[in-house]
């Protein structure tokens, strides 16, 4: 048993935070546990619950398919979220459940080893990057973590609201995609 699938054993019988009581499913995280690139979420949705994967939704199916446009293949990336159980009505996480679930997404992070990990919205970037991360102004530049090098991008449920957003967030995917590509070489 390699150390994601401990990790994730360890996920499944989690009680760190009132959330472990209504989840249908932990969603852990999927993808290739070797990729250059980790995207981060905030935190399942009401797909993702019942199913046990992240990024099913509307949101994901944009996120596949600006990757997609991009040149990267969704199996060859590392998905996660902050949180393994959903929020009621998927509401923004509190401290607690950050806190909880904090500690996998870092030994996730330690053990894929990515060259690159992308913070999927302003929520994430505030928990992994700066508390103060502002998205707009901030998405798409490189900052350096105690887990390495990182940046955030838009949201895709909030390119969905505003499609406005698709251009700035294509222009980051393509960025993620020229660093990947040049550290594959």
């Amino acid at each position: 048993m390699n150390e994601l699938q401990i990790l994730y054993e360890q996920c499944l019988t989690c009680t760190r935070c009132p959330l472990s009581g209504s989840r249908t499913n932990i969603v852990f995280g999927q993808g290739n546990p070797g990729s250059h690139v980790l995207f981060v979420g905030e935190a399942p949705g009401e797909k993702e619950d019942l199913c046990g994967q992240p990024f099913v939704g509307r949101a994901g199916m944009l996120l596949t398919k600006v990757m997609e446009q991009v040149g990267l293949d969704r199996q060859d990336v590392y998905i996660t979220n902050i949180l393994k159980c959903r929020p009621p009505q998927n509401r923004d996480p509190n401290r607690e459940e950050e806190q909880a679930c904090l500690p996998y997404l870092l030994e996730q992070i330690r053990l894929v080893r990515p060259v690159l990990t992308v913070c999927l919205g302003r929520i994430a970037a505030s928990r992994l990057i700066r508390p103060d991360f502002r998205i707009m102004k901030e998405h798409g530049i490189m900052f350096e973590t105690s887990f390495g090098p990182a940046m955030a991008i838009l949201h895709p449920a909030a390119v969905l609201r505003n499609i406005r957003q698709m251009d700035l967030f294509v222009a980051d995917m393509n960025q993620i995609a020229r660093i990947v590509k040049g550290s594959e070489g």
